[in-house]
This record gives structure tokens, sequence and C-alpha cells, in this order.
């Protein structure tokens, strides 16, 4: 007689409904990784939960613990007196890259310039998501988007902002990474970058950030595997992959 094993279950950290995020997002993916790493480091009674405007504001939807929904952009402003108030608590932000790169660059980048202990985990599908797919300051050169249908071009919009790059020279941000989820290989390092960035927080030590490339497949005009192709072979060029702060202390 074979013995059934169970090796995967839901989080009792995430509530149980399915996902309404289009097929192919890696929000799930994301939002899974947050969940299994509270979950396992006990502090699902212990966490506050900040999500922004944009498709990341449906995560009080599918999180199982304490959450706050700020103004656009606001997020790391209202993760910074959550945790100053309660310093005992789990703080993250969850923000797309239209909310946190565009409209919220000062309450980011001043978050960590003060050294806040709060986490933010960085959804960057280079575009804005859930209102229709407009460009964002991380929208590659050349990208079609609602607002640039001859694609992103430098005399008029820019580069792309490098978020990661540019908060890791900063004295207050402790751990930063740039992760993706095009593969389960790159699933599994995210989630230790998460546990990692959540570590820190909880040790006292700063600010931490981890950036997810992510999918778009409805915005982009692609199938889901394609989407993950796009992923591994576009944006990680432009946006490459790794740790580029982790303090000492933080397995």
């Amino acid at each position: 007689m074979t013995e059934t094993v169970k090796v995967y279950s839901r989080p009792k950290t995430l509530i149980d409904r399915p996902w309404h995020f289009c097929p192919g997002c890696h929000h799930g993916i994301a939002h899974r990784l947050c969940a299994e790493v509270i979950e396992e480091m006990g502090l699902q009674e212990n966490t506050v939960g900040v999500g922004s405007v944009g498709c990341g504001v449906f995560s009080y939807e599918y999180f199982n613990f304490d959450g706050i929904g700020p103004s656009h952009g606001r997020a790391p402003a209202v993760a910074t007196g959550v945790k100053r108030v309660l310093p005992d608590r789990l703080v993250f932000t969850y923000q797309g890259d239209g909310d946190l790169a565009a409209i919220g660059t000062t309450e980011m980048v001043h978050a960590a310039v003060r050294g806040e202990k709060i986490t933010i985990v960085f959804i960057n599908n280079t575009l804005y998501g859930m209102t229709g797919g407009q460009l964002a300051p991380t929208t590659l050169m050349g990208q079609v988007t609602t607002t640039s249908p001859y694609g992103r071009e430098a005399k008029q919009a820019g580069y792309p902002m490098r978020v990661c790059e540019m908060i890791s020279t900063l004295e207050g941000a402790a751990y930063v990474a740039r992760v993706a989820l095009f593969n389960p290989a790159q699933v599994a390092k995210a989630k230790k970058s998460i546990r990692r960035a959540f570590e820190t927080q909880m040790q006292g030590i700063g600010f931490s950030m981890v950036e997810i490339l992510s999918a778009c497949p409805t915005n982009w005009g692609m199938a889901p595997l394609e989407a993950c192709k796009h992923v591994e072979n576009n944006l990680t060029s432009v946006y490459p992959l790794g740790e580029f702060k982790v303090p000492e202390g933080v397995k």
C-alpha cells in the first residue's frame, strides 16, 4: 500500500480563495512567497502589510494578517508610522513600479535615507498594470505601452529607473536585492531574499527592499510562457539580478 504524503499546502497566512489576477501574472507567486516566509518565521499575528494602489492593493483579499491601505505612493510613509509606533511588528509594503518608482519615489527614497526599519516588496513589471498598461519609470527603451504607442523614447520619457542600484548607495539601506520569478530556481532564490529582507528588519538593522521582476502578460500582449521568456531575456539585461547589499549577521 502506497502512503500519500502531502508536500505542498496553502500557508495559514493566505486566505483560502482563488486568485483574481490575470493568467500568467506573477503577483500570485509573490504573494505566496511573502506569506510562506511570514508563516515560517512565526509572525502571522505580528505582521502589518501595507498594500498600495495598483494591483498590489488586492493583497488584502489574500493575506491573512493585518493590513492598511495607504494613498497612492505613500505606503513607505504609512509603514514608517506603523513601525515607529509598533517596533516589534514586521511591517512591509507591497508596491508596483508605477506606485513606488513614480508617484511614491519621495517616500521610498527618504525611508531608505532615514534607515527606517521597514521592508519594501517592489513588483516591477515595467508599466502601470491595474490602470491600463501606461508607461512607468521602469518601462524599457522601445517598449510599447498605452501611453508610448511607438515605444519609449529617451527624448520624451528619459531612461529606465534602476531602483535597487540607486537605493543601495544610501547608508540607511541595509539589504537590497533584485530577484525574478520566471522559473522554479528563481522563485526559490526570491523566497530566500524575502526572508533575508524580513530578517534584516526584525533584527533592527535597517531598511530593506526586494525588487521582483514580474510578468504582466495582459498588458504586454503576450502568452504567459512568452512573458516569462521576456522577463528572463529582456528585463534581466536592463535590471540584473542579485543582492546589492547584505548586512552582516543575516543568513
